[in-house]
C-alpha cells in the first residue's frame, strides 16, 4: 500500500476507527466487516482504500508509532539536559499511559497476534521498538554516559517492564518505581 499520499476522509475514518477496534478488542478479533459498518463505508471501500486487513493493521501501527514518539520527544523540552531527557522518558509513559493507553503497549500486543515476520506490521513493531532503543542510546551518549548502549538497554527494560505492570494493574506505581531505578542508572553512568 502506498502511504505517502494523504488518505481521502474516508480512509482517515477507517483508519480512526480501525485503530481503536484494534486496540480495544485485538486484531483478530475484528473483522473487515465491523471496522466497515463502524466507518461508515462498504467493504469494497476498506479494500480499495488499503488493499488488505495486513496493510490496515501495518498503517494503524505506524500511526500510533508516530504518535508516541511526538509524545516521548514533547516531554523533552528545549532546556532539558541529555539526562533530564532520559527521565522524561518515563514521564511521558505515565502520561501516555493515564490517556487512552489502558491495555498496555499496542506494540507488544499486536506482536503476540502477528506471529508470521511476514506481517507488514511486525516491521513496524520492530522498527518502533528500534527507534526507542536508539533515542535512549543517543540520549545516553549526549549525557555522557560510560557505556550508552547499556544504559539504553537498562532503561528500555524499565519502559518495557512498567508497560505492563502498569496495564495489568499488578504495580501501580510501575511507571513512577521505574524512574526512579532510571535515575540511579543515569546517576551511575553519568558520574565522573
Amino acid at each position: 500500500m502506498e502511504t505517502d499520499k494523504p488518505l481521502t476522509p474516508a480512509a482517515e475514518r477507517i483508519l480512526t476507527v480501525a485503530g481503536k477496534l484494534f486496540y480495544d478488542n485485538g486484531i483478530h478479533a475484528v473483522g473487515v466487516d465491523t471496522i466497515a459498518a463502524e466507518a461508515g463505508v462498504t467493504k469494497k471501500t476498506l479494500y480499495d482504500r488499503f488493499g488488505s486487513k495486513a496493510d490496515l493493521v501495518a498503517l494503524y501501527l505506524r500511526r500510533r508509532d508516530e504518535r508516541w514518539r511526538e509524545h516521548v520527544r514533547s516531554f523533552a523540552g528545549p532546556r532539558t539536559t541529555p539526562a533530564q531527557k532520559l527521565l522524561k522518558v518515563f514521564d511521558a509513559l505515565a502520561d501516555w499511559l493515564d490517556t487512552e493507553n489502558t491495555r498496555g503497549c499496542a506494540f507488544v500486543n499486536a506482536h503476540a497476534e502477528l506471529p508470521s515476520p511476514d506481517h507488514p506490521g511486525r516491521q513496524v513493531i520492530t522498527a518502533s521498538k528500534q527507534w526507542l532503543l536508539g533515542y535512549l542510546r543517543d540520549l545516553a551518549a549526549d549525557a555522557g554516559a560510560r557505556n550508552p548502549v547499556r544504559l539504553a538497554e537498562a532503561l528500555l527494560v524499565l519502559v518495557e517492564g512498567a508497560t505492563v505492570a502498569a496495564s495489568l494493574d499488578v504495580a501501580p506505581t510501575a511507571v513512577a518505581t521505574a524512574k526512579r531505578v532510571a535515575k540511579s542508572l543515569v546517576d551511575e553512568a553519568t558520574a565522573a
